[in-house]
């Protein structure tokens, strides 16, 4: 939806088809953090995309606000990490990168912050300027957009196959009908490499994960909290979300008992109050997982016209309009923005 957003106001004729409902799969399931979670175990191929998301979303969050009337929840929560192992190379990250850190020495500081953590946790890493978003409204305030601006759009249509002459994309073909093009991008997610799998597919394999969300109160919680590879985001209305899972499951989306439990146990760890609240919803999605979490974002090697802009791993949201911006430099012709070697699908993901 945002590449779709993007190609028109560069003045192309733009339509989506979806084999499912638009923004259904990972983007519909995630947790909408505005960073990768620990980003200095990322390569800088992601780091430099999030860092230009992170500079686009505040005034891309009110344009989305204004045209479709539905309110993304963008709100700078900042995120404390409780994971005390990588403070150096933190402050280094934050060093290259410009954002502001700041180590949490004393269990008064902390309550200052957080007085409900963990008892556990005397120490933490403060980035406070790291933001998120209300996944499941975003979905729909980008459907309002696209109807605002009258982008077409074709939930539920399974596009089958390529049209190509002569190693030119030429268009689609969906439920049996043909859609013409001389520039088609795959952003199918976990499905883009299983889609392209007889033209030198990306290697994208879906990974399953698993979140909850309690019914809890305003003020309970006020910063995204992380801690060994768990993590809870507070929303606006008092809920708060706690996930998540990494499973290798393939296509399968399951929700288990046994998960729910195991993140139920480390979301009250972190944060003893949720012990008096109920799990409001359970639900699992499948990322686009890569090997370093570096999406592909280029033009096929073998197929003019054919553009992929896929595998964000867990980093859907936070790399997503950046991605798109980078995409459509290569589109048009413009120089990017960013170093391109490091996205395309010869590249080692």
């Amino acid at each position: 939806m945002l590449t779709a957003r993007e190609m028109q106001n560069a003045g192309a004729e733009v339509m989506i088809l979806d084999q499912g409902a638009l923004g259904g799969e990972a983007t519909w399931a995630g947790g909408g953090i505005l960073s990768p979670l620990y980003p200095w175990r990322y390569p800088d191929a992601v780091n430099q995309l999030a860092k230009l998301s992170q500079q686009i979303y505040p005034e891309l969050a009110k344009q989305i606000h204004s045209e479709s009337g539905i309110d993304p929840e963008y709100i700078v929560s900042g995120m404390l990490v409780l994971d005390q192992d990588e403070n150096k190379q933190a402050q280094h990250w934050a060093a290259e990168y410009d954002m502001q850190i700041e180590s949490i020495m004393s269990r008064h500081r902390l309550d200052q912050l957080e007085f409900g953590i963990s008892p556990a946790s005397s120490q933490a890493l403060l980035l406070p300027d790291i933001a998120q978003m209300r996944n499941p409204r975003l979905v729909k305030a980008l459907v309002a957009s696209l109807q605002t601006r009258n982008i077409s759009y074709t939930e539920h249509c399974r596009v089958e196959g390529l049209k190509l002459h002569k190693g030119q994309v030429k268009g689609v073909v969906a439920d049996g009908k043909e859609y013409l093009a001389d520039k088609v991008v795959i952003t199918a997610g976990a499905w883009s490499g299983e889609f392209l799998k007889a033209y030198r597919p990306p290697a994208i394999e879906p990974v399953k994960g698993q979140m909850i969300l309690f019914r809890a109160e305003p003020n309970i919680l006020s910063h995204i909290v992380l801690d060994r590879g768990r993590y809870l985001i507070p929303r606006k209305d008092g809920r708060i979300l706690a996930g998540s899972t990494l499973e290798y499951t393939g296509f399968e989306k399951q929700i288990t008992s046994e998960a729910q439990q195991d993140l139920l146990q480390s979301a009250i760890e972190i944060l003893p109050a949720l012990k008096d609240y109920k799990i409001e919803h359970h639900w699992a999605g499948l990322r686009p997982g890569t090997k370093q979490g570096v999406p592909y974002i280029c033009q096929h090697p073998d197929i003019r016209g054919l553009y992929i802009n896929s595998g964000h791993y867990r980093n859907g949201v936070i790399l997503g309009i950046a991605s798109v911006r980078l995409l459509m430099d290569m589109i048009t012709g413009q120089t990017p923005s960013l170093n391109t070697t490091s996205y395309l699908l010869n590249a080692i993901h």
